[in-house]
């Protein structure tokens, strides 16, 4: 078995097959030392209520699809700026 770092930042695709993102996310901060990972959600989900539903999951942010790559870009540098002074 190979060692495993963990990431800095994650990018979570809310409408996945088998497992939804929703779900992967909870199970990624329930995971010992994964629980202060950022957890950047790309979706389609756009409707009321589904950014917070998002939110709730436990991911730190919420970009909506079709991606604006300017604001994709300043989310991951935000996250990875936080993360490295933390």
């Amino acid at each position: 078995m190979g060692v495993c770092s963990k990431p800095d930042l994650i990018l979570m695709d809310i409408n996945m097959p088998d497992m939804d993102g929703y779900t992967l996310t909870s199970k990624i901060k329930a995971m010992p030392g994964f629980g202060r990972i950022p957890i950047l959600a790309l979706t389609a989900n756009v409707m009321r209520g589904d950014r917070e539903k998002t939110l709730e999951a436990g991911c730190d942010g919420y970009i909506q699809k079709p991606i604006d790559i300017d604001q994709l870009t300043s989310e991951i540098e935000r996250f990875l700026a936080r993360s490295a002074n933390a």
